[in-house]
């Protein structure tokens, strides 16, 4: 055989071997890490609140607001509260009304009552004698109470009764969604300026 053409078969079969070699190599040999997949976080309080725009106020139509001219709107759906003149709104504000299985009642209703400093009757904690909170729960389980702690109902910040059975506008928690326990809650801004102009008697209109 001439050995040109030798060496030229020779110089191909080195090609497949090399070839050969490193397809093996990249099959069998070591793999990159793939990157870990990062778990999906929960959502914080404070992500919720942002979708609600925040308390909005009509200055020009707040200096002519008096306890004898406006009236209340609260539309669940919108999870807003409106103080009113006539038909203009003087102040929007975010909410959360009752969640599924406790929902706020919707109808005309008018403030029964006021109170800056309200304690609920029926929702609060178990707390030591150092004040620390043994337990949350509902005061008609009050037998069932850890020993050596006594109920604090739940703080209820300028608190504006609609009905008999408890329902009211008050501060509290706005995670973007209802969440009270049939209660109206509302930021401290927004219910300190609609407890400050309202009165016992003012409507308020509570619309599904």
């Amino acid at each position: 055989m001439p050995r040109t053409l030798r060496t030229f078969l020779c110089a191909i079969l080195l090609m497949a071997l090399v070839s050969s070699i490193s397809a093996q190599f990249r099959l069998f040999g070591p793999r990159s890490p793939r990157p870990a997949t990062q778990p999906q976080q929960m959502r914080s309080a404070s992500a919720y609140i942002s979708r609600q725009e925040p308390l909005k106020v009509n200055q020009s139509l707040l200096r002519q607001a008096t306890a004898d001219n406006v009236h209340v709107v609260v539309s669940l759906p919108k999870q807003r509260a409106y103080l009113m003149i006539g038909e203009q709104v003087v102040a929007d504000s975010p909410i959360s009304s009752g969640k599924a299985g406790h929902t706020t009642p919707s109808g005309n209703f008018s403030v029964l009552e006021k109170d800056p400093d309200h304690r609920s009757s029926i929702y609060g904690d178990f707390v030591d004698g150092y004040g620390r909170t043994v337990r949350s729960g509902i005061s008609a389980k009050i037998d069932s109470a850890p020993s050596g702690t006594h109920y604090v109902g739940a703080s209820m910040r300028w608190f504006m009764r609609l009905t008999g059975e408890g329902v009211g506008m008050h501060v509290g928690i706005l995670p973007g969604y209802p969440a009270s326990h049939g209660c109206i809650r509302m930021s401290s801004d927004g219910a300190k300026l609609f407890y400050d102009i309202v009165k016992v008697g003012t409507p308020v209109k509570v619309a599904d």
